[in-house]
């Protein structure tokens, strides 16, 4: 007799038990303020996805929480919390930005020499606490922290000083379209969406990072840094080198973030704000199990509930800070993760005992019980 292979929960599983719970919670949150969940969830949903218009205004805000999200991701598969990702973000931003406003050029040198400049600000804006961490063993929260108010302070004072636009104060001038990520057949295709070029650099950034983590050296090194820091420096892997170029990395995707939100989302960058999406892309990380591909699927969710909130709200009772909720539900299951996979572990292993326990009968005994 074969011994049955034992049956261990997954990822995906635990993911989807997160989100399944998430839109309970919000279908509960529905009930109590007394409007109708099935209600509340279709035009939720519906809000995201009703026509292409939608779908590209969807697309175009899962392109920054999926750049957002890789970068966080990134550096959880290192050992390393990357909270820095919306000061990446806003350094990216005002690289990509500058260049939009001061450089022209050809259109596919210059669409190459805007990505460069974005992921380049926000590598250098990453690389200083992957520098910090490695030399003197300064918590990467704490200096990340630090550098996204550096960043939002240092763009207060150099949009109003040097790209402010005509009567405005607390903005820069707009960008051309033709300097920025839109691009006139895409906007044709979904009808005059925000959706831009920047999906298709988030998406080659997907398959990048998911190449680099599975089939390289490097990528090696970096995920048995993150699993055991001592065990890497046991095993000759120069564990400093690999902190400073996991946080150039994850700092460089959260750059090309700021391109996609400054350069094609919104096309100006406005002083004060400091962009929510770095913290968002945390929960995409964690609901994607800090896996590329799943940041891809998480991001895309994410997306459809941040575009459907609003139209929720305006055909029915239900406050669009209900998306918000659920959001913040589905982050506080997925970190409790492990709990998930105990449950999901416990009903896998009975149903193993059990086809155990079968193939052991006699076929007189099986057919007795099938009966």
């Amino acid at each position: 007799m074969k011994p049955i292979k034992e049956k261990q929960s997954n990822a995906f599983l635990v993911a989807v038990s997160a989100t399944v719970l998430g839109l309970v919670a919000g279908a509960i949150l529905m009930a109590l303020i007394g409007s109708n969940p099935f209600t509340g969830f279709w035009y939720l949903f519906r809000g995201g996805l009703m026509n292409i218009e939608r779908i590209g205004n969807t697309l175009a805000t899962a392109t920054t929480l999926m750049l957002v999200g890789l970068s966080v991701a990134f550096a959880f598969k290192t050992g390393l919390f990357n909270i820095g990702a919306s000061g990446q973000m806003l350094i990216g931003g005002l690289c990509a930005t500058l260049v939009a406003h001061k450089v022209f050029l050809p259109r596919p040198l210059f669409l190459v020499v805007l990505i460069g400049a974005a992921l380049l600000g926000g590598a250098l804006w990453g690389i200083i606490p992957g520098f910090l961490k490695a030399k003197f063993n300064v918590h990467e929260v704490v200096a990340t922290i630090m550098m996204n108010w550096i960043a939002y302070w240092s763009i207060y004072y150099f949009i109003p000083a040097y790209l402010k636009g005509p009567s405005l104060e607390t903005e820069s001038a707009s960008i051309a379209v033709s300097q920025s990520m839109r691009s006139p057949w895409l906007t044709k295709l979904f009808n005059g969406s925000y959706m831009n070029l920047a999906f298709f650099v988030a998406i080659a950034a997907v398959l990048i990072i998911k190449f680099i983590l599975d089939k390289t050296t490097l990528g090696f090194g970096l995920k048995a840094v993150g699993s055991n820091r001592f065990c890497a420096e046991y095993a000759g892997i120069k564990v400093n080198r690999n902190v400073v170029i996991s946080m150039m990395i994850a700092g460089g995707l959260a750059g090309l973030a700021g391109l996609s939100f400054y350069t094609g989302y919104s096309r100006n960058m406005q002083i004060g704000v400091m962009p929510s999406q770095g913290f968002d892309g945390i929960a995409v990380a964690l609901l994607g199990a800090s896996n590329p591909l799943g940041v891809l699927f998480s991001s895309l969710f994410f997306g459809i509930l941040q575009s459907g909130k609003g139209f929720m709200n305006a055909m029915t009772s239900v406050p669009p800070e209900i998306a918000d909720t659920i959001i913040a539900v589905i982050i506080y299951f997925t970190a409790t993760s492990v709990l998930f996979k105990r449950f999901w572990d416990a009903v896998l292993k009975r149903q193993v005992n059990k086809a155990e326990r079968k193939a052991e009968m006699p076929e007189t005994a099986q057919k007795k019980e099938g009966q």
